[in-house]
């Protein structure tokens, strides 16, 4: 079983939702989510399913408004992409918006890496 287009747009829809049980369910039991922003040259690395869900869990926590818009997703065997513009207000009224995409790696069907970047902007006020 393959991801499709299909998917990663149901999965950018969960995370519109915040809805952390959908987005495990997109998720191998030993997956790794690289976020944006951490300590490390690879942002911070949240490796198996607890980490991934409090990883998850705490982009909200920072954006409670988190929302990715106009994604964009393709596709290529095991590999894809999703593009979006992230938008987010965090709790001292700054507001972040900027472009950004996550590449993923596939394995049986699930999504095993969701590595994420985002352009690198001065808050707005």
């Amino acid at each position: 079983m393959s991801v499709t287009v299909e998917d990663l747009q149901a999965f950018a829809d969960a995370w519109n939702r915040h809805d952390i049980a959908a987005l495990m369910g997109f998720m191998t039991d030993d997956c790794v989510f690289e976020a944006s922003a951490g300590p490390d040259v690879d942002g911070a690395a949240y490796v198996g399913r607890e980490a991934v869900r409090a990883g998850f869990s705490e982009v909200w926590k920072t954006y409670p408004d988190a929302q990715w818009n106009a994604p964009r997703h393709f596709v290529c065997g095991d590999r894809g992409v999703s593009e979006w513009m992230f938008t987010g207000t965090r709790g001292d009224g700054s507001r972040v918006e900027v472009n950004g995409c996550d590449v993923f790696t596939f394995r049986d069907g699930k999504i095993a890496v969701k590595n994420s970047y985002r352009k690198n902007r001065p808050p707005l006020r």
